[in-house]
């Protein structure tokens, strides 16, 4: 992050606009809104300027400001398009101790000025750190259609019940809770219908339940699959409830692109889970999930990939039923499906794989009797989880028990993220060509005829192969949102 993002309170507060035409007017028109009392300086300012001189709290001078101008100013802004008249306000702000920021010229800026969405007293500020203006408008044309204009006056309906909530609900948490219910349930519905009485009813009904609540009561439990690792790929769903959790459990898996989407303030535990190494064991994490639960907070797990494949989500959800905790599953896109897509490869093609199978080289107790005959079936994908530190053992055994040498097969290390590499080959050398690009993982196996459909496949990449290896080179937003979190239990 380029720039720390705040709000700044600049009502009664002076400041000083430098320029006279469309871009200065802007400026002036912000700042007035805030509050500000604008001091506007051009020797021939343009109509749009002139318009807004009526506004008792905008003194326009017809003259360049001077040094005893800056005085008291907590912003400037240069907006003059002129280089040396813009140096000059740069100079003289920055010595008068004003925040200072000149259009179009990042160097020179103390601050962005961002693109706004205003559905005061609900604000929104988009801003490409000066680096991609027009990305800015296009996000801000995006929320601006999907913010109803009635958010703002929903926000000061609430915020005139907000005393009576915070009188009759102890508990910060418990409050949290009954205004995430109160505005996106039935009592925001009724306002932002027009019905605003009904709405004030029905907040009351819920304040009164919420407030006779047991301290304990309102804990539930997330089950969140967070998918392979680039964040695009969460579920809608997924990240609503990551923006409600009081209590975040992730392991290696999660990177960061995907925890940034969690609330900031939730509490984050991390629980580990290398191979053969965890940090905490599997009934551990699932005492700590009632635990939390039981003291009323909702608890999210978060998965690499999709919890219900070999994810041990089953697991949980078992003892959190025998305990009578609620609890929530929400899907996600298991590692063979998304590493598969991303580097080219289907699972299955009606002229290569009419079945696919998902293996995981690990079971309860370490590695796994696998069942070499139902595996070795023709027009069948095998995806392997876990694999890796094992691949030698596999392929060596697969073709020991009858597998072709030169079946084809690929290792799709660090899936869907930034770094994502593919390395293709055929059982006989997979292994050997793994350990010579010193893969690390996490990894997923593909095993079958659907590996050789990756050279014409390759749609997220760019470059050409060398020696069987390719390199995944993504868009730049999607680079910087994807970081460290990719792979799933592979």
């Amino acid at each position: 992050m380029d720039y720390l993002p705040i709000f700044l309170d600049i009502r009664g507060r002076a400041v000083l606009v430098d320029g006279g035409g469309t871009v200065a007017a802007r400026r002036v028109e912000r700042a007035l809104s805030a509050g500000a009392q604008v001091r506007l300086f051009d020797p021939d300012p343009g109509e749009e300027c002139l318009m807004l001189e009526g506004d008792a709290r905008l003194a326009l001078h017809r003259r360049l400001p001077e040094a005893g101008d800056y005085r008291g100013c907590v912003i400037a802004w240069g907006a003059s398009e002129d280089p040396e008249r813009d140096a000059r306000l740069v100079a003289l702000g920055r010595a008068a101790g004003a925040l200072v920021n000149v259009a179009d010229v990042t160097e020179e800026c103390d601050f962005i000025t961002p693109s706004v969405v205003d559905r005061s007293p609900v604000v929104v500020a988009v801003s490409s750190a000066g680096a991609a203006p027009v990305i800015a408008r296009i996000m801000r044309a995006r929320i601006e259609a999907m913010l109803p204009q009635s958010f703002g006056r929903l926000a000061e309906f609430m915020g005139r019940l907000r005393e009576r909530a915070t009188a009759r609900i102890a508990s910060a948490r418990k409050r949290r809770h009954f205004w995430e219910r109160a505005i996106d349930g039935p009592a925001g519905d009724l306002f932002l219908a027009g019905r605003p009485e009904e709405a004030e009813a029905v907040f009351e009904r819920e304040l009164e339940a919420a407030a006779a609540e047991h301290p304990s009561a309102g804990g539930e439990v997330y089950l969140v699959g967070a998918g392979p690792g680039d964040p695009d790929l969460l579920t809608f769903r997924a990240l609503r409830l990551m923006q409600r959790a009081d209590v975040v459990l992730y392991d290696r898996l999660v990177g960061d692109g995907v925890l940034s989407l969690v609330r900031r303030d939730a509490e984050r535990i991390y629980v580990g889970k290398l191979p053969n190494q965890h940090t905490m064991a599997q009934e551990d994490i699932t005492a700590l999930m009632v635990r939390h639960a039981r003291a009323g907070r909702r608890v999210l797990r978060l998965k690499g990939g999709d919890p219900f494949i070999f994810g041990r989500g089953g697991e949980e959800i078992d003892t959190l039923a025998a305990e009578g905790i609620p609890f929530q599953v929400v899907p996600g896109i298991t590692a063979a499906a998304g590493c598969g897509a991303y580097a080219g490869i289907p699972l299955t093609h009606r002229d290569h794989a009419q079945a696919c199978v998902f293996l995981t080289a690990h079971g309860r107790d370490g590695a796994l009797d696998i069942d070499w005959e139902m595996l070795l079936r023709p027009a069948q994908t095998v995806a392997v989880y876990m694999g890796l530190s094992n691949l030698g053992l596999l392929t060596g055994q697969a073709i020991a028990r009858g597998a072709d040498p030169d079946t084809p097969a690929a290792v799709i290390e660090k899936g869907t993220r930034p770094d994502q590499r593919v390395i293709t080959g055929r059982l006989a050398d997979l292994a050997a060509k793994a350990e010579a690009a010193d893969v690390t993982g996490p990894a997923m196996i593909i095993i079958g005829s659907v590996v050789t459909l990756r050279e014409r496949l390759r749609w997220h990449e760019e470059g050409e192969p060398v020696a069987g290896i390719h390199r995944m080179s993504l868009h730049p937003e999607a680079a910087a949102a994807g970081q460290a979190g990719a792979g799933e239990k592979v």
